[in-house]
């Protein structure tokens, strides 16, 4: 998906100098997009700058929001990023391999923009994106051990390839786990879907879907997008 030039929250920036990311439009979605309304301990798995800690951040005044990630230079960026932040006492990043990672407490919610690299092959260059290529964390291991980490009503959300919908949902099976809601994200108006959110947890419910179309045909910022992400743009 395209990746923002600039992302500002509307009370700071997460933009600074030792910045060398962008922030993805995938992570700005899944911010604006996940559950939060129950939250009281959530685990971002893969939190890059800290992006998607510092969208629940804002959207939940009691959530504490610990970030996870097999890359230092990230965890660095996110530190410095949740140090400048108006919610620093809530958040904090530590390095680990989410395959490794255990947890004296359980976690409300898990959310992730998982380690994928879609066209399948690893490019040079970086421990970033060896982070993000899908031989560091299957969507399976994604769901099986949030399945361990999560408390009863937990839930985990998180956003994948479309081509992906088989294989979660049958990972999703195999964990006695349900898909309470789905959302197809459309990158331009009359494409197919290029993206899906997902959230699941062990609550036997029916399916919300939706579709979340990012741009008209005009390449301009659809009002469902912007309903959506309006709150964490300076300008929108």
């Amino acid at each position: 998906m395209a990746r923002e030039k600039i992302f500002r929250f509307k009370k700071f920036s997460v933009l600074n100098d030792k910045t060398a990311m962008k922030v993805g439009t995938d992570g700005v979605l899944l911010g604006a997009w996940c559950n939060v309304s129950e939250a009281k301990r959530v685990l971002d798995v893969g939190t890059g700058s800290g992006v998607i800690a510092l969208m629940i951040a804002q959207r939940n005044n009691d959530a504490t929001i610990y970030g996870i990630d097999i890359d230092g230079d990230s965890v660095e960026e996110a530190r410095f990023n949740f140090k400048n932040s108006p919610w620093s006492d809530r958040l904090s990043a530590e390095m680990f391999d989410f395959n490794d990672f255990k947890a004296v407490l359980s976690y409300d919610l898990i959310v992730s923009n998982p380690p994928f690299f879609t066209n399948g092959r690893l490019p040079p260059n970086s421990s970033r994106e060896q982070a993000r290529h899908n031989t560091s964390l299957t969507f399976s291991q994604l769901i099986s051990h949030s399945a361990e980490l999560l408390s009863p009503r937990g839930v985990l959300a998180f956003i994948a390839p479309a081509e992906n919908i088989d294989e979660i949902r049958r990972a999703v099976v195999v964990e006695n786990f349900y898909v309470s809601r789905l959302a197809y994200v459309v990158p331009v108006e009359g494409d197919s879907p290029k993206r899906i959110m997902i959230e699941i947890g062990r609550e036997d419910v029916a399916t919300t879907a939706e579709t979340i179309i990012i741009q008209s045909i005009n390449h301009e910022f659809t009002p469902d997008y912007v309903n959506l992400t309006r709150e964490f743009y300076l300008k929108m």
